[in-house]
């Protein structure tokens, strides 16, 4: 299971004098990722660093991070590694550096701003996405109730549903139960019970935020 976040998040740190703010925001691309990265960096022109990492993908499989300026190694991977350890993807997080002082050493700095970002992590519960399947099911009243009571150990949720003549749902399931799912539907096609079709053959992620039960 992958997770994200919902909106942006602060928080501020202080190690050995050195300040460390750590911001954090939910990013749909390596465009939206480098315009946060860009924008808190020319708003903190002034600070002694502004460290950054993202991860993007449904898997979490893009992702890049720079020491802008810190020792190789000791910013932007220990800050990557915080998102990836916690399974966080879709995010960009930046953490800016204001210096105290005191030096921190190599172990100190990859410490620092590990801690930073899993500060800001730690803020607000995460949110889980899951790869969805999305299907629209066409079937008469007096079977819908059996339909439904039959389906729904499987189901995210009914996304819409509209009554005419016959009843029309359009469904989504994740996609770890698809096949089960469509085999259910398959039969009962077959039996002349409902039509139904496939809507996207490959899973959107969503956040899994909400249950909606007809």
């Amino acid at each position: 299971m992958y997770y994200s976040i919902e909106s942006p998040r602060e928080k501020t740190i202080k190690i050995r004098r050195s300040i460390f703010t750590c911001r954090c925001v939910p990013a749909d691309s390596v465009r939206a990722a480098k315009s946060f990265i860009s924008s808190v960096s020319k708003k903190n022109r002034t600070a002694s660093h502004n460290c950054w990492a993202y991860v993007l993908g449904d898997t979490g499989d893009l992702f890049h991070c720079s020491d802008a300026g810190e020792p190789s190694g000791t910013a932007g991977k220990p800050m990557l590694h915080t998102l990836q350890s916690q399974n966080l993807t879709w995010i960009a997080a930046v953490v800016t550096r204001v210096y105290g002082g005191v030096k921190l050493g190599v172990r100190g700095l990859i410490d620092a701003y590990g801690e930073s970002v899993q500060a800001a992590v730690d803020m607000a519960p995460l949110t889980p996405l899951v790869s969805l399947a999305s299907y629209e099911v066409e079937l008469a009243y007096d079977f819908n109730d059996a339909f439904l009571n039959r389906v729904k150990p499987l189901l995210y949720r009914i996304a819409d549903t509209t009554y005419t003549r016959t009843i029309c749902h359009r469904i989504e399931v994740e996609t770890i139960h698809s096949n089960r799912f469509e085999s259910l539907l398959s039969d009962y096609q077959a039996r002349g019970r409902l039509v139904y079709q496939c809507l996207s053959d490959d899973g959107q992620t969503t956040r899994l935020d909400a249950w909606i039960d007809d």
